[in-house]
């Protein structure tokens, strides 16, 4: 005899991030993965559910029920009272309580250390479930103040769900089953949507992000008495080397990041005066900013200079000592300012 069909539950009618992204997730663990998937706003299909996220006015994790619209509801993701700035919406709820196992779960190829593991369950939900959590609940990024200097709602993850829902010229008429099965549709298509984006973020951090931890911490211990860090090939250090320089006590000491790149080229990198910043620590020598190969070499005294962005933050040349050349006319010309 086959088993009985087992449910998840999430409401009908217009969707948003958090329960598209919240149904996604449960689908990568193996408990749910042959779930049926029901929207509704009925309680007799609220009494199907094995589990049900985004509506029910319930939270019980024993009793797998993950809304966060009632009064009662003070879920937060941290347990520390002074990070408790963002209440959890049905995305955050079940990343809190099944985020480990998603993790495992996606990263199939990863050997994880329960450190590691730990590492990347903050990590996730810092860059990128907290942001669905705060926009289903209201809280903004900004001071309310602030007036943004062009309109970018189109390009967030919230207004890609959002337009991917039915027109509403699409979802008039009487024809109330028809509709359902419209949103019902157009639901599934932006799981997927919003999944394969889930997804890649998820294998860059696992795959990509923790290996490097190790290789820029060398790095760093290694880098040069002027405090320039030379990697022998292309990897993403930026965050790691602010969190890094923190656990040696070197913070703001890194002038330069000298890397070749995925194509073979050598780089003089500018670090930021703090991450996401277009400020840099030291920049590159201003006479030389915006100048190319052969006049580049003539006036910086190198034989192989390409380039040096006319903002100072990024150079290059063909050999490492060139770069280093660069790197260090920036640290002297910082020095007599």
């Amino acid at each position: 005899m086959s088993a009985a069909t087992k449910y998840i539950v999430t409401h009908s009618g217009n969707f948003h991030l958090d329960e598209v992204l919240a149904v996604f997730m449960l689908r990568q663990l193996s408990v749910f993965q042959n779930h049926k998937l029901i929207r509704s706003r009925k309680p007799e299909d609220f009494a199907k559910a094995d589990i049900i996220v985004d509506v029910g006015a319930e939270f019980n994790v024993e009793k797998r029920q993950f809304d966060h619209h009632q009064k009662s509801f003070n879920e937060f993701f941290y347990d520390e009272p002074e990070k408790q700035v963002t209440k959890l919406s049905s995305a955050g709820l079940v990343y809190k309580y099944y985020g480990k196992q998603v993790i495992t779960a996606m990263l199939k190829d990863a050997v994880l250390s329960q450190e590691q593991l730990d590492e990347l369950y903050f990590k996730i939900y810092r860059d990128f479930i907290e942001a669905v959590d705060a926009n289903d609940n209201g809280v903004s990024a900004y001071p309310k103040d602030v007036v943004p200097s062009y309109n970018n709602f189109n390009l967030s993850l919230a207004s890609l769900v959002a337009n991917m829902n039915p027109r509403w010229n699409e979802t008039s008429g009487a024809d109330y089953a028809a509709i359902d099965l419209k949103f019902d549709q157009c639901f599934e298509k932006t799981v997927t949507v919003i999944g394969s984006i889930f997804t890649q973020f998820i294998e860059n951090v696992g795959y990509g992000w923790l290996p490097a931890k190790s290789i820029v911490k060398e790095a760093v211990l290694n880098r040069t008495e002027d405090n320039i860090v030379i990697f022998e090939s292309f990897v993403n250090w930026k965050e790691h080397l602010f969190n890094i320089e923190a656990e040696l006590g070197i913070e703001g000491k890194i002038n330069f990041v000298i890397i070749k790149t995925s194509n073979g080229d050598i780089r003089v990198n500018t670090v930021p005066a703090r991450l996401g910043s277009f400020e840099f620590r030291v920049g590159l020598p201003v006479a030389l900013r915006g100048l190319r190969d052969d006049e580049l070499s003539a006036a910086a005294g190198i034989p192989d200079g390409v380039f040096i962005h006319a903002a100072g933050f990024i150079g290059g040349a063909r050999s490492l000592d060139s770069c280093l050349k660069l790197a260090r006319m920036g640290i002297e010309e910082a020095q007599k300012a």
